[in-house]
């Protein structure tokens, strides 16, 4: 399941990020690459321990915890710290698959990774390539979002991002792990929240949407791990 978030920070808080961003080091892209991922990825990121780097994280952090439809899509049980790349021209990320459990560094925490985010910092205007693109059984989905806007996508999912040709692309990327650990169950429980969430619009809390609400939190219990 892919979910397109609109407007998960504001044109003021990309401003913000892109302005510290401006200023900050920027590391190799490989430091958080796996086996696999590290051949094929060619870009920056800012390093994850920099003053930086946590200052935008709890920025995005924050704005997730209010996101209603982020939630409802994800069912966070964590969120990994964000993270913050770029690609200029001639930078690219081939095909490969994210690994499956990350450690938050410096810390003993793992994360479960079932869900990877893109949440876009460049408007799609100034740079040329850059286009994230996912694999699944119905063919390739492409992602170029307005600044701000945020893709979710199946952690589990073959995924590239295509050469920049023109301009800097830059981008937050994180992980989030499920309460619901897979994507099937996820998707279920979202269309069904969002059919809940329509039906008390429309017709208020009825008899018939109460029974629907408890459907939906009793395969919460059965499916989730938390």
């Amino acid at each position: 399941m892919m979910v397109r978030v609109p407007a998960v920070l504001t044109a003021q808080e990309v401003a913000h990020c892109r302005e510290v961003m401006a200023k900050s080091q920027w590391v190799d892209g490989k430091v958080t690459a796996g086996e696999q991922s590290a051949g094929a990825k060619k870009n920056l990121q800012l390093a994850e321990t920099s003053t930086e780097a946590r200052e935008l994280g709890n920025l995005v952090l924050g704005k997730l915890g209010r996101n209603e439809l982020f939630t409802a899509a994800t069912l966070p049980l964590r969120v990994f710290p964000p993270l913050f790349n770029r690609y200029d021209p001639g930078m690219t990320f081939g095909t490969h698959i994210d690994n499956s459990i990350r450690f938050a560094t410096g810390t003993p925490v793992r994360f479960r990774t079932d869900v990877s985010a893109t949440l876009f910092l460049s408007a799609p205007e100034d740079y040329d390539g850059g286009e994230l693109v996912v694999e699944d059984t119905y063919g390739q989905h492409t992602a170029k979002l307005p600044a701000g806007d945020m893709i979710l996508y199946p952690a589990s999912s073959r995924h590239h991002v295509t050469a920049v040709t023109r301009g800097s692309r830059w981008a937050s990327f994180f992980w989030i792990q499920s309460m619901i650990r897979g994507d099937t169950q996820r998707a279920l429980l979202f269309d069904l929240d969002i059919a809940i969430q329509g039906l008390r619009r429309t017709i208020g809390e009825s008899a018939e949407v109460v029974r629907l609400t408890g459907v939906y939190h009793n395969l919460i219990r059965q499916w989730g791990d938390a």
